[in-house]
């Protein structure tokens, strides 16, 4: 990125100014993304604990694959889902508080004993993959304000910041190079003038 400056004090304050603000920022861009690193990896690995429950829940009711087929799935059915917002490294994401289950009156003596379970373990692998899914929209923010943030810490560190401060070392230079010419021009006047008292002196 081209550092557009002009070689002059004014210029120069105007770059330290925006290098400052920069060099403030970086440590606590540097921490955020420290600490969304560490939360898409605990999102990452509690999708991995859900997904694995699921498929666990799923295979232990293997042996009963013939009676769910005399199972009405359709008795039960998501009310409502609750959810919140909570702020991880200042990046809003849902949270699932609880999900509301409605199950349509069924009778007791006319479907088998069984049902009641049935009902229940599919208000569970409900939760579970709704939970999950709330784990992976989770991940997809906290993996966007990382990447945001990264992009925006190596702009800092490794663009900006030295930009900076290679366009106000050249402002210090070209000051520094116009003010010992100007003493220098100044001494060649101040010696003229000397040179010429003299030749006027001598002439007397």
């Amino acid at each position: 990125m081209a550092i557009k400056f002009q070689y002059n004090k004014t210029s120069r304050q105007q770059l330290e100014k925006q290098l400052n603000v920069r060099v403030r920022a970086l440590p606590t861009l540097q921490s955020k993304e420290t600490a969304l690193r560490m939360e898409v990896k605990k999102a990452k690995n509690e999708m991995k604990l859900l997904e694995k429950e699921l498929e666990e829940k799923i295979h232990s009711y293997d042996k009963m694959v013939g009676l769910w087929t005399e199972f009405d799935a359709s008795l039960v059915s998501i009310k409502d889902v609750h959810l919140s917002r909570q702020k991880i490294a200042g990046v809003p994401v849902p949270s699932l508080d609880k999900v509301d289950f409605e199950v349509k009156p069924f009778s007791l003596f006319n479907q088998p004993k069984w049902f009641l379970d049935g009902v229940q373990t599919l208000e569970t692998l409900a939760e579970i993959g709704i939970k999950r899914d709330f784990y992976e929209l989770k991940l997809t923010r906290l993996e966007f304000a990382r990447k945001k943030t990264t992009q925006k810490v190596n702009l800092f560190e490794k663009v900006q910041i030295p930009g900076y401060q290679d366009a106000i070392l050249k402002i210090k230079r070209y000051l520094e190079d116009e003010e010992n010419l100007s003493k220098s021009s100044q001494k060649i006047m101040r010696a003229h003038q000397e040179q010429r008292k003299q030749e006027g002196n001598s002439l007397w």
